[in-house]
């Protein structure tokens, strides 16, 4: 196997792993979320687990054995209710789409244009239950580096446009 099929290899682990995680956290979720969002919250349940799977099938193709689930994973913070399980369900989105976006890098083809479909899936999902979106889906850091340079030029164009005593 070549550098390039090992990165793949590597990136589709790394999808595995977080979709792996997803469908931990979606049941979280389901068991916590208000009845108006459950149907959502199945769904999304039910997508992660079928990108899992072929995810699977993937590596497989590719000669490698995939990771498999832990048995239980570190929830980022508490989820008491269904506020927090919405908090949660964009949480896991954005971490997915993250992951996404390695393998969009990674692959190449219709490789490419599947984790592309699945980083813009993600994305939907996050705005779905966040209400709104972010700058960069799938860039963490990308969407913090712009709301700093939002603030940092809102706050000087109120310095500037100020009058000085």
């Amino acid at each position: 196997m070549g550098k390039a099929e090992d990165g793949r290899l590597d990136a589709l682990q790394a999808a595995l792993a977080a979709e792996h995680a997803a469908v931990y956290g979606y049941g979280v979720v389901g068991g916590r979320i208000a009845e108006e969002r459950r149907a959502e919250a199945r769904t999304a349940y039910d997508a992660h687990r079928a990108r899992r799977d072929a995810l699977a099938r993937e590596v497989r193709d590719l000669d490698g054995e995939p990771v498999a689930a832990a048995a239980a994973y570190a929830l980022p913070f508490s989820v008491p209710d269904s506020a927090a399980a919405v908090r949660l369900a964009a949480e896991l989105e954005d971490r997915v789409a993250g992951v996404y976006s390695d393998l969009v890098r990674a692959a190449e083809g219709d490789g490419r244009a599947s984790a592309a479909a699945a980083l813009r899936e993600a994305a939907v999902r996050a705005v779905r239950w966040r209400g709104g979106s972010v700058a960069f889906p799938g860039l963490v850091e990308r969407a913090a580096d712009t709301a700093t340079a939002t603030a940092t030029a809102t706050a000087t164009a109120t310095a500037t446009a100020s009058p000085t005593a």
